[in-house]
């Protein structure tokens, strides 16, 4: 039985009063899309986002993911681990595309990749997750207008697509292990999917 990937709508919504918005967290693995005013908020360890949008409409999405550790060379897009980091791309640009996106005026701002995770000594996962997403939006042909990637740093990551802004802050004075707890988790059930079988994509 093959392994179904299913990156998931983020679902926390809720009224950020420093910036007078309606809002919606995302968590690793989880994505959304607006064609509305909305602030899209993430927080990044070792994880990227990838925030796009129509530069015309201004509809625009955020996905949240990391690869799984895989035995292929990073960056090889043929490789196991690269394809979850395919999946999150894809599904992102397809519910834009839903949305009335066109392909054609999209244009992205990345995020993320931090060395944040301790116990890694066999790849450097923030530097691989990096690199899979400059490569993958090179291969689609997709502009990159902004991008933060690697340091040592967690980030909050504010998108406002409708606006065309983003904010990003560097935490580095965070001393609290939720955000290496959430992608720790995150990176196990990704391990587990890994050794378990194919895996699924579908639109």
């Amino acid at each position: 039985m093959s392994e179904i990937i299913d990156e998931q709508v983020a679902s926390n919504f809720y009224f950020d009063k420093n910036f007078n918005n309606q809002a919606v967290k995302l968590l690793p693995g989880e994505y959304y899309v607006t064609d509305k005013d909305i602030l899209l908020v993430t927080v990044l360890g070792s994880c990227v986002s990838a925030c796009l949008r129509d530069c015309y409409s201004g509809i625009g999405g955020m996905n949240h993911f990391m690869l799984p550790d895989g035995n292929g060379e990073a960056g090889n897009p043929l490789n196991a681990s690269a394809r979850y980091g395919s999946y999150a791309m894809e599904i992102l640009i397809n519910q834009l595309l839903k949305l009335g996106a066109r392909r054609s005026n999209l244009e992205a701002k990345v995020f993320g990749g931090g060395n944040v995770l301790d116990g890694l000594t066999v790849a450097n996962v923030g530097q691989r997750n990096a690199e899979f997403v400059l490569k993958y939006l090179q291969t689609e042909k997709i502009p990159i207008v902004a991008q933060d990637l690697i340091d040592i740093y967690p980030r909050k990551v504010y998108f406002f697509p409708k606006r065309n802004k983003v904010m990003v802050k560097k935490l580095r004075s965070q001393h609290n292990t939720t955000i290496t707890q959430r992608e720790k988790d995150y990176r196990q059930r990704l391990y587990k999917a890994d050794t378990g079988g194919e895996i699924e994509l579908f639109s």
